[in-house]
């Protein structure tokens, strides 16, 4: 991508190519097992493009941070609110949503499914998706228990995300946590990063890089 155009100490302007940045994504984990895998995602992610992390309290339960790429901070409730100490002190939120491009929940929780569709904003994670730009891509991976997935709830829910503009990747039949055979498994962490890096690069290809 060719950048500005300087000109020499003789007058003679020179082009000076530019390499783009890389995208920013920023992955969230809320409180499903499946957040065992948000390392792995992280990872998966990492070489391709600048992340940045979100976990809900909850999901802390299941990842294992010492596992997490050393080049990605993770963010967390307490963060949010040790950061914020007086009027003019940045909003860690807004930041966030202010920095990232692309935004990933993986896994999404039913939990945090009815909170986003019902407008709630409770915790650093779900402040963030109240405060987003829905002109910006977001892409949610939901994992829950298949009785939980199949409940009339989460179709209202999901009807609901889907209008503000939100994609889904859908989960998987397997054989979950807890016994059970059946959808609701999260999609691999290899297919979330496919199918986000396939469409960044769909929309780059478009001329839509800034996306």
């Amino acid at each position: 991508m060719a950048g500005s155009e300087p000109v020499s100490a003789k007058g003679e302007t020179r082009t000076v190519d530019v390499a783009p940045r890389k995208p920013r994504i920023l992955l969230a984990a809320s409180g499903s097992v499946a957040a065992v895998k948000f390392a792995n995602l992280c990872h998966c992610f990492s070489e391709w493009a600048d992340v940045r992390a979100v976990a809900t309290n909850a999901s802390l339960h299941f990842i294992d941070k010492a596992s997490m790429p050393k080049d990605v901070v993770l963010y967390t409730d307490d963060d949010e609110w040790s950061r914020w100490m007086k009027l003019g002190d940045n909003v860690l939120h807004i930041e966030l949503r202010n920095w990232a491009d692309i935004m990933v929940i993986a896994p999404l929780s039913a939990n945090t499914l009815g909170k986003i569709a019902g407008g709630l904003c409770d915790n650093l994670l779900t402040c963030i998706v109240r405060a987003w730009d829905y002109n910006k891509p977001f892409f949610v991976a939901p994992a829950m228990n298949t009785f939980m997935w199949n409940n009339p709830f989460t179709e209202r829910h999901l009807i609901s995300i889907d209008e503000l503009g939100i994609s889904l990747i859908p989960p998987v039949t397997k054989r979950l946590a807890c016994g059970d055979y059946g959808n609701g498994a999260m999609a691999e962490p290899s297919t979330i990063y496919s199918t986000v890096m396939l469409f960044y690069e769909s929309r780059a290809q478009q001329g839509h890089g800034d996306i």
